[in-house]
């Protein structure tokens, strides 16, 4: 089957139940897409699907409708993307495994919501775990990611 990854296409011979996660990560070498919990409650998998935040570990490949983004793609040539910059500013990752997935369920959220509340934040995060607990730094980018989307 064809799979369209951060602009590229891709040919992969797997079968149709396999998880996008383990497609990318084992199939196209794509590894900035984690794997937390196999069963999308932490959210370390995040990837978009056509601009949307989507858990890659329960998304069987063949069911796959779309372009699919990780953090590799996010940004543009050269540049990084907002929330990736924010999340540098404010020194978020700790451990920084979770923090693909975190970026990733930002930078959709913020596209959906370009001036969110704290509340809003905490809301839609809230899905996305941090054992590390970095959660006032990921609020504090995100604001700082937002208010860079709303000037540019």
């Amino acid at each position: 089957m064809q799979l369209s990854v951060n602009g590229k296409i891709h040919e992969v011979d797997v079968e149709p139940e396999m998880p996008l996660l383990w497609v990318l990560r084992d199939e196209l070498g794509i590894t900035g897409v984690k794997y937390g919990c196999g069963i999308a409650q932490c959210g370390a998998c995040t990837v978009h699907v056509d601009g949307a935040a989507v858990r890659s570990c329960q998304l069987p490949v063949g069911e796959l409708v779309g372009e699919v983004t990780t953090i590799e793609g996010l940004g543009t040539p050269g540049a990084l993307h907002a929330v990736q910059a924010a999340w540098i500013e404010h020194q978020v990752a700790q451990c920084g495994y979770c923090q693909s997935g975190q970026i990733m369920a930002a930078a959709a959220f913020l596209a959906l919501n370009p001036e969110p509340t704290d509340a809003d934040i905490d809301a839609v995060m809230s899905a996305n775990l941090c054992r590390c607990g970095t959660y006032p730094r990921i609020r504090e980018a995100i604001k700082a990611a937002a208010q860079t989307i709303r000037s540019a």
